[in-house]
């Protein structure tokens, strides 16, 4: 037993000398070792020097979608307006006709645009296209064309145009944002500042992001991609390359990107141009009542135990809610069963109901609770700014 004793401890001895001798000498041996003397870095193995790693990098995703997006240019004439003194005979004669030139200028903008159907089928932005009197189209592989507007929703800012080329074209392939986390890595791509296609990397920041005055239905997903003038119309997509996000804005006091980028969601525009396609805009429902959010502080003058619900401050005359005996003062709490809670979720619910259907609207009145019925009608168009 001795003898075995004696030999375990100089083995010990020798392994602890040899550890000592290499962690002096060869301290790069041993694994996991402190750099520099300060702390211990835990490393990754490097990155092998050949492809292998694109199969599952961004490179992949990029390469994917990138075909699929699209740069507009558009142009717009502007009408100089006429000098009124130009209508006075004796300023004519002093001065001639040089300041009543009245001939149209032209002024052009860029955006970006997703090419959603191979016959050519466009997504892009409704204020990217607005107006424009020519739109012209240029492709990931080089080739241009001129395009024209199908139709286009100003309430979602969104639109469809199409070009005719020969061939099947790169469709895209719309992903699930329902399924997005925040945190979520994501690709931008766009036409920025018109300097050609570009591919900018960041995460998903927030989620259904709306109240933002940027558009009458808003459910942005927001991201610190940078999105920068020209990328508007463009493609926000996963890391497998799939379409989750029409780029549309950005927060920016001076025009350029801060990290606050919002893209309407993919099933929000899928929607949008199916309806755009089928019928050359879109048709939402409407009960023409007036609404506030109902804050604790209403609910408490209320004497409500909850905020849930809107306030109806507005009745239209005529309007199915009239019609249907709404009153100012009432708080909306359901549609058809569904629990309103805010006013974009109350706006989003009577949107998504078909002119023609009979609901039925739960309100709260002097604190009891009432069922009407109401006939939806066809949300007026927007008026034009």
């Amino acid at each position: 037993m001795r003898k075995h004793w004696l030999l375990f401890t100089q083995t010990v001895t020798i392994a602890l000398a040899l550890l000592f001798i290499i962690h002096t000498l060869k301290p790069e041996l041993l694994p996991n070792a402190a750099r520099n003397g300060v702390v211990t870095l835990y490393e990754s193995p490097m990155p092998p020097t050949d492809n292998a790693l694109s199969a599952t990098g961004l490179s992949v995703a990029a390469k994917k979608a990138m075909p699929s997006v699209v740069n507009i240019f558009t142009s717009t004439t502007i009408k100089t307006p006429l000098n009124p003194f130009m209508d006075d005979p004796r300023f004519r004669f002093f001065f001639g006709d040089q300041l009543g030139d009245n001939n149209p200028q032209r002024s052009s903008s860029l955006g970006s645009g997703v090419i959603f159907s191979a016959d050519g089928f466009i997504l892009t932005n409704h204020h990217v296209v607005e107006a424009a009197d020519q739109i012209e189209v240029a492709l990931a592989d080089g080739r241009k064309a001129r395009a024209h507007v199908i139709g286009s929703d100003p309430e979602t800012d969104l639109a469809v145009i199409k070009v005719d080329l020969p061939g099947s074209l790169p469709a895209i392939t719309f992903g699930h944002p329902e399924s997005a986390h925040v945190g979520d890595m994501v690709l931008a791509i766009g036409n920025p500042f018109g300097v050609g296609q570009t591919v900018t990397m960041g995460i998903i920041s927030a989620l259904k992001r709306d109240h933002l005055g940027l558009n009458t239905f808003e459910n942005f997903i927001q991201t610190d991609a940078a999105i920068n003038p020209g990328n508007s119309g463009g493609a926000l997509v996963d890391i497998n390359g799939n379409l989750i996000g029409i780029n549309s804005a950005i927060y920016s006091p001076n025009g350029g990107s801060l990290g606050i980028g919002f893209a309407i969601p993919a099933t929000v525009a899928k929607k949008t141009m199916e309806q755009i396609i089928q019928h050359g805009s879109v048709t939402r429902g409407w009960i023409g009542a007036g609404i506030q959010e109902l804050t604790p502080e209403l609910a408490a003058s209320f004497k409500l135990g909850s905020a849930d619900g809107v306030l109806i401050t507005e009745i239209i005359r005529n309007s199915p809610a009239e019609q249907a005996g709404m009153k100012t003062g009432d708080i909306l709490i359901s549609i058809d069963g569904k629990a309103i809670n805010n006013w974009s979720v109350m706006l989003e619910t009577v949107a998504n109901l078909p002119p023609g259907k009979s609901a039925t609207i739960k309100l709260l009145r002097n604190g009891a609770e009432i069922s009407l019925p109401v006939k939806i009608g066809k949300r007026p168009k927007p008026k034009a700014q």
